[in-house]
């Protein structure tokens, strides 16, 4: 008789799962072992209902895209870029997981040396690339070297600015850091640090968007639509069942909530929170909003007069009602900011009592002007609805809540499908959002490090930076903690980051689609894994 442990009745039940292993095949398999028809008809079945369907043409809708859109990983900015390349056509070296813990993706083991000094990287086998060419570990090392140097120009340069050496060692990938770093493995599943393949010469392809991910690159229209078809040779089990996917940039809301409802979308997310009631009557549509590190921010250029100045700065962020805008603007799905983007998912938060909630507060934000040596301040406020669902509408309140502080805000009303090139980084006060990032460093690092290109305030606080080398490599859990707290304190007090909200990430799909038990919080949809987890129903 067969012994069904010796196969792996685990590995039976993935293969009717995955649709690889028939109905026939499971029951004399099954049979051989032993068990009634009956009992193996009913294994069987349960196994294939838990499948995901396989095939179909999966349409989204996507915010944050651009007609400068490109698909070099070090110059990805939103959301769009974001899913498509990360999501769909690349790999990392590591994944976080829905359940929010960390898992190797195209590296199977790691490990921390010399204080977390050193990190080895063991590299997957029998991956292969879009266009045939085996994954190797100098493929990996091109990949990080793209965004290393004096030179680069990578959104992704605060955080791999501490690698020393980065070398391939046999099957392995060794990254020699400039000081001990615990969250490293974290930091290498950043959406920029995905795997290309290496060319001859050493630097990495990006052009031609080959990569090792769940789907293929089929057409680009940088600003409009990318279609994929799914890679019929990826390497993870029970991924991909599309057999087809279209990437739609759509910046308005409404349009996207039409396109929906028509019947023109599967799914979309940033809903228009005012008529997300109306949306959820309807019996096709499946609303899920998901609550994680997702803040707005209005970065303020702190080089830049009259930002340089604290006390108007301090003006600004007490002049704002923050309760308003997550009631009016969110429709109580979120909760207020305060001015550090360190948020509820983060292991480090500071509690209320560590750092007390800044309120809205005019006589107080009259004070500091006075302090600033101003009776009255009048500034503009760049905004678009894709600098984070709501935008204009929070502007205009917030502008309302500031006159009584004897700041005039004029909201300039910015060109949507350009925002992000022309606005962003650019203008000394807009608005914009942030996911948020599963560790404090990683946030910190990518964002508020003097120096880092996505530092969108331009902020250099010496004792932050500081605190900011210490806290990598701090092995007692409290030391760590009390750096981070005061962290966050510092960028609350001094920084030039006006956070008012967190927010829930909001979604809505059609009912042909298939949703699984549980959905990753570190970026909209699914961990922007969506096209790679999801099927039809």
């Amino acid at each position: 008789m067969i012994d069904l442990k010796s196969i792996g009745l685990g590995w039976m039940r993935k293969e009717a799962a995955s649709g690889r292993m028939s109905r026939r095949e499971f029951i004399q398999i099954a049979g051989a072992a032993g068990v009634t028809v009956a009992a193996a008809d009913f294994m069987f079945a349960k196994a294939a209902k838990a499948a995901p369907n396989k095939g179909g043409h999966f349409i989204q809708a996507l915010t944050g895209g651009g007609t400068k859109d490109v698909l070099d990983p070090a110059q990805t900015l939103d959301s769009y870029m974001i899913n498509v390349s990360f999501g769909q056509l690349r790999n990392n070296l590591t994944e976080i997981a829905p359940d929010g813990s960390l898992i190797g993706e195209l590296a199977t083991e790691w490990e921390g040396l010399d204080g977390g000094k050193r990190w080895v990287f063991a590299i997957r086998t029998g991956v292969t690339f879009h266009n045939g060419k085996s994954l190797t570990p100098e493929d990996v090392v091109a990949s990080f070297n793209h965004h290393r140097g004096p030179d680069s120009k990578s959104a992704a340069s605060g955080l791999v600015k501490q690698i020393v050496d980065v070398r391939a060692d046999g099957g392995n990938v060794v990254f020699e850091l400039e000081a001990g770093n615990a969250d490293w493995p974290f930091i290498v599943s950043d959406y920029h640090l995905v795997i290309c393949p290496a060319n001859a010469d050493g630097t990495m392809d990006w052009q031609s968007g080959t990569g090792t991910g769940s789907y293929k690159l089929e057409s680009f229209e940088p600003g409009v639509n990318t279609r994929v078809i799914r890679n019929e040779n990826y390497w993870k089990e029970g991924r991909a069942h599309f057999d087809s996917a279209e990437n739609l940039f759509i910046p308005d809301a409404g349009a996207r909530a039409n396109a929906l409802i028509t019947g023109s979308l599967h799914a979309y997310s940033n809903l228009d929170l005012k008529t997300v009631g109306l949306m959820g009557r309807d019996p096709n549509i499946q609303i899920f909003p998901i609550t994680g590190n997702k803040h707005a921010v209005l970065p303020m250029h702190v080089d830049t007069a009259p930002f340089d100045n604290l006390d108007v700065r301090l003006a600004l962020k007490y002049a704002i009602n923050r309760e308003e805008l997550v009631s009016k603007i969110l429709r109580g799905q979120g909760e207020v900011g305060n001015d550090s983007p360190i948020g509820p998912a983060n292991a480090y938060r500071a509690t209320p009592e560590e750092l007390p909630q800044r309120p809205y507060d005019p006589d107080k934000a009259k004070f500091h002007l006075k302090k600033a040596g101003m009776d009255s301040l009048k500034v503009q406020l760049s905004l678009a609805d894709t600098a984070f669902e709501g935008a204009i509408d929070a502007g205009s309140l917030y502008a309302e809540s500031a006159k009584p502080a004897g700041i005039e805000i004029e909201v300039v009303r910015e060109a949507e499908d350009s925002y992000w090139d022309n606005v962003w980084l650019k203008k000394p006060w807009c608005g914009g959002y942030w996911g948020g990032r599963p560790t404090e460093d990683w946030m910190f690092s990518q964002v508020y490090q003097a120096g880092a290109d996505w530092n969108e305030t331009k902020w250099a606080n010496p004792r932050f930076n500081e605190l900011l080398i210490q806290a990598r490599s701090e092995l007692d859990e409290k030391k760590r903690r009390d750096m981070y707290v005061e962290m966050q304190i510092i960028c609350s007090e001094d920084g030039g980051a006006l956070i008012p909200i967190f927010m829930a990430y909001t979604h809505a799909a059609s009912t042909k689609i298939a949703l699984p038990d549980q959905i990753a919080n570190n970026w909209e949809l699914d961990g922007h894994k969506n096209v790679e987890r999801w099927s039809m129903a």
